[in-house]
């Protein structure tokens, strides 16, 4: 049960810093958590810059707190529930070590990325880190030339369907509010990456 220990502790801190903040309601909470600080003005948010949040403020656990805060049940469970199933995997067949170094870099990765496109926003979550675990077994599992975390090849289609159309507006058409594209796209391409530093290093000590 120890090798679980991870991947079933980033769920606990989702659910829990997710129901206390009231899933974004409580800005208070947030504004701890947000990938900038802000402070509430009236019925607006006033949101710090980078340069003050971080290099002024010294604030750099912001890069990587959003991945905790969700905005709706949905969203949570469905998160939870990918890092429930991908993460027991990789946590099992590649190591705790591993698995929380792939979560930290697509989480600050996936951050970085929606802030770099997007600018100054609230948004949180734990799909870009979902996008780096699926990106990191396609990539395993490519260079493997099997599956490894037995994942049938329509899963990896219908998430890239799903980033697709994100991208194209259809979700937020059909209700699942705004989504945080670049997020997605960010932690896909560090979970790819993450993949093939993690090869390079594998044959280099061979």
């Amino acid at each position: 049960m120890k090798a679980l220990n991870f991947h079933i502790s980033i769920i606990f801190i989702a659910v829990l810093i997710s129901v206390v903040s009231g899933f974004g309601s409580n800005f208070e909470i947030i504004s701890k958590l947000s990938f900038l600080d802000f402070y509430k003005s009236g019925s607006y948010l006033e949101f710090l810059t980078f340069n003050q949040t971080f290099l002024e403020n010294n604030n750099w656990w912001r890069l990587i707190t959003p991945i905790f805060m969700h905005f709706s049940l949905s969203h949570l469970a469905f998160n939870a529930l990918w890092i429930f199933i991908l993460g027991s995997k990789i946590e099992i067949l590649d190591g705790r070590f591993l698995f929380i170094s792939l979560v930290i870099f697509s989480g600050i990765t996936s951050n970085y990325v929606q802030y770099l496109w997007n600018g100054v926003s609230l948004f949180g979550g734990l799909s870009g880190v979902v996008y780096g675990l699926f990106g990191y077994c396609y990539l395993i599992e490519l260079d493997l030339k099997q599956e490894r975390y037995g994942l049938p090849p329509a899963i990896y289609i219908f998430m890239l369907v799903w980033l697709i159309l994100g991208f194209l507006g259809i979700l937020e058409l059909f209700g699942f509010g705004s989504i945080a594209n670049h997020a997605h796209l960010g932690g896909l391409i560090s979970g790819l990456i993450f993949g093939m530093l993690t090869k390079l290093y594998s044959k280099k000590n061979i």
